[in-house]
């Protein structure tokens, strides 16, 4: 339904945001990236959409990135760094090995806007920039979470089997949310789920 004001479109025209007066970085075109993949994915990042939600000019852009590859390379490093240094920087905090294990994945679990990026990254693992960002996460957290199982007890082989399998069922969950989007979980099954798998990984 459209209102009476509408253009002979029948769309109406979204309203432009107002002009920013101070100049943007390149973390601010980086994180706008980042929210847009969120959002709609990978190949939603453009230069025009973006100009448009963040109120500049696509001059703003140019100053900064030669291009949108440019852009998005930026945006996933970006998402690379602040996620090492959130996550793990903040896990280090905590002495007991299970204790961290256990933080770690509840911070995993609840962490909604990172889970959207790294399905969005899932679906557009053929492009080139995105592949070796998401090898590079992967083959970090396998590590970070096979030296995890070493602290609680394990041995070097059952700790990287436990890892496989830890890393498995995040993956595995995102996936089956992209595939099967009506088996999402409410809230309270969702917390009985992560306590399930945390029972379950977890040695005592």
């Amino acid at each position: 339904m459209t209102s009476a004001a509408a253009p002979a479109s029948g769309k109406p025209k979204a309203a432009r945001p107002p002009e920013r007066s101070g100049r943007l970085s390149a973390d601010d075109w980086a994180q706008a990236a980042l929210d847009l993949i969120a959002e709609q994915g990978v190949a939603a990042v453009a230069v025009e959409p973006l100009a448009r939600r963040l109120g500049v000019t696509k001059g703003s852009f140019y100053w900064h990135f030669p291009s949108r590859d440019a852009l998005l390379q930026a945006a996933l490093e970006r998402w690379e760094n602040v996620e090492q240094e959130a996550v793990f920087g903040a896990l280090e905090k905590i002495s007991d090995p299970q204790e961290r294990l256990r933080a770690l994945i509840q911070m995993v679990a609840h962490e909604i806007k990172s889970h959207a990026i790294y399905s969005a990254m899932l679906q557009a693992l053929d492009h080139p920039i995105v592949q070796p960002v998401i090898g590079r996460v992967s083959e970090r957290r396998l590590e970070y979470l096979t030296a995890s199982f070493r602290q609680v007890g394990l041995g070097r082989s059952e700790a990287q089997h436990r890892a496989r399998l830890a890393y498995t069922a995040y993956v595995g969950f995102l996936q089956l949310s992209l595939q099967l989007p009506q088996s999402r979980l409410d809230h309270d099954t969702f917390d009985e789920y992560i306590e399930h798998v945390m029972a379950t990984l977890i040695p005592r």
